[in-house]
This record gives C-alpha cells, sequence and structure tokens, in this order.
C-alpha cells in the first residue's frame, strides 16, 4: 500500500499510552492496523468501524495477541459507550467525519487517568501551519518512494478495502477552540504530514485521606 500518513503517526500514539495494559477503544477502525498495534502492546481492544466491510476485513486479519480484539460494527454518534471503561481511546482520521462534539461522549467513556487521541486532518489557519504544509511535500514524497520501492523489493501487494474519505477539513483553529471547550486541558499539536493530534486524559479523581 501507499505511504500513509496515519500509520506513520501510529509510535507516537502508542506513546500515549497509559501504564498498563487495560482495555482500548479504536475508533474508526478500518482494516484493524492500529488495533493490532494495539493489541500487540497488551491491551484488550475493543474495535468500532461504521463499514461493515472494514470490520469484515479487519476481523479476518485476527489478533497478534497478547491482547484480544473484538471487532464490531457500530455508530459511535448512536451507539451507547460504557461510561469510565475505556483507560485508551483513539481516534485516526474519523473524527472529521462525525460532529466534533462526539469528543464528549468519549471522554464520558475513559477511566480516571484514560487517555483519548485524536489524530486528525486539519487545514491550515496562519503562517506557521502554511509553512508546515509546504515542507511536507517533498517529505511526502520521499517517504511514498521509499514505501513504493520497499514494495517492490518485498513483493506488497493491496491491504484490502479503502476507507471513505472526506475532503472537508476543520481548521487547526478550529480543532484548537473545540478541544479547549470540550476537552478542558487538552493539547492540540500540529504535525508534518498534514495531521493534528489531540491529546486529552481524563483527571484522576482525588482520594480523601
Amino acid at each position: 500500500m501507499p505511504f500513509n500518513h496515519n500509520d506513520h503517526y501510529h509510535p507516537l500514539l502508542l506513546d500515549q499510552l497509559p501504564p498498563g495494559p487495560g482495555i482500548a477503544l479504536d475508533v474508526g477502525c478500518g482494516t484493524g492496523r492500529f488495533a493490532r498495534r494495539l493489541a500487540a502492546t497488551g491491551m484488550a481492544v475493543e474495535a468500532l468501524d461504521v463499514s461493515a466491510a472494514m470490520v469484515e476485513a479487519a476481523s479476518g486479519l485476527g489478533s497478534p495477541g497478547p491482547g484480544k480484539i473484538v471487532y464490531r460494527q457500530a455508530d459511535v454518534t448512536t451507539d451507547d459507550l460504557p461510561e469510565q471503561h475505556y483507560d485508551y481511546i483513539s481516534c485516526l482520521a474519523s473524527l472529521h467525519h462525525v460532529p466534533f462534539g462526539t469528543v464528549t461522549k468519549l471522554r464520558r467513556a475513559l477511566v480516571p487517568g484514560g487517555v483519548l487521541v485524536v489524530l486528525t486532518p486539519a487545514r491550515p489557519s496562519g503562517p506557521r501551519d502554511w509553512l508546515r504544509e509546504l515542507a511536507a511535500v517533498p517529505a511526502n514524497a520521499l517517504a511514498r518512494l521509499v514505501v513504493y520501492a520497499g514494495e517492490r523489493l518485498n513483493g506488497g501487494g493491496d491491504d484490502g478495502p479503502r476507507a471513505p474519505t472526506q475532503a472537508r477539513f476543520p481548521s487547526v483553529a478550529e480543532v484548537r477552540r473545540d478541544a479547549a471547550r470540550l476537552l478542558p486541558g487538552s493539547t492540540v499539536r500540529p504535525l508534518l504530514f498534514w495531521r493534528t493530534l489531540i491529546t486529552y486524559r481524563e483527571p484522576e479523581v482525588d482520594h480523601p485521606l
């Protein structure tokens, strides 16, 4: 498959995992690439996607262990999520398909100390963003060339069905504004390959002495 901007940031997302294996929710799992990486860390993973074709493709690839993966066709905007249940929730290039307010529902599903990571496309809002966009063009071309050469050498092929795409993305400024409002204390970090990372940690519960 061609160089994938979301897959490129998997290690960065895994760096945000809280201590211990715990339970993870992967929203918009696609063919399950990140869900499998979560399972490889020992997390018990629930992977959701609105597309039946994606869920079927991901389920056929199994789990690398030691954590198990349960794939489920679901619409996170309408299906119920248990509150205070997940230690880690990931949302990779899927939040822009639903109202941003969906993060409130995801936040409620976190245990105290749990982490929500959102990797989302975002349009540039200022000069720094435009400079980053320009720098990404040659870097992206080089990365695509390296991946293509590796696939030719290793006989790589098609990676299954493709997730639906959407051309209308929020701006970085809009992401910052909405994250500050709905995920207080979160960080918003624009990244090189046309992605922005939102990281939110649910506050720990203070126990009386």
